[in-house]
């Protein structure tokens, strides 16, 4: 499957983006989809996934209340719904499609799409 994640941009703290990953390839339904982050100098870290379904998000703490995945899987596309954005958000963001039940772990993940950015400013 091909990942492309969009909609990242410039926000002020407080905004909000809606992130999409389009897919395309084998089908968008047979996989649980993840965000994941990645900051300069950091580790790429865990934000969200969805199962296969839809039913069932899954948060890291620290977006817990702000973040919310979804997906569409009649238009093959998940979404990442980000509100109240702070500065420590600011990071690359990639979406990712795994069928590992651990999806916490980035490595468990088989496909990546480019990151889209997303800056917060204070």
């Amino acid at each position: 499957v091909q990942l492309q994640a969009s909609g990242g941009g410039l926000v002020q703290a407080g905004g909000s983006l809606r992130l999409s990953c389009a897919a395309s390839g084998r089908t968008f339904s047979t996989y649980t989809m993840g965000w994941f982050r990645q900051a300069p100098g950091k580790e790429r870290e865990f934000v969200a996934a969805i199962r296969r379904s839809g039913i069932g998000t899954f948060y890291a703490d620290s977006v817990k209340g702000r973040f919310t995945i979804s997906r569409d899987n009649t238009k093959n596309t998940a979404y990442l719904q980000v509100n109240n954005l702070k500065p420590e958000d600011t990071a690359g963001y990639y979406c990712a499609a795994t069928t590992n039940v651990n999806f916490y772990v980035a490595a468990n993940y088989a496909y990546w799409g480019l990151g889209t950015q997303v800056t917060v400013s204070s």
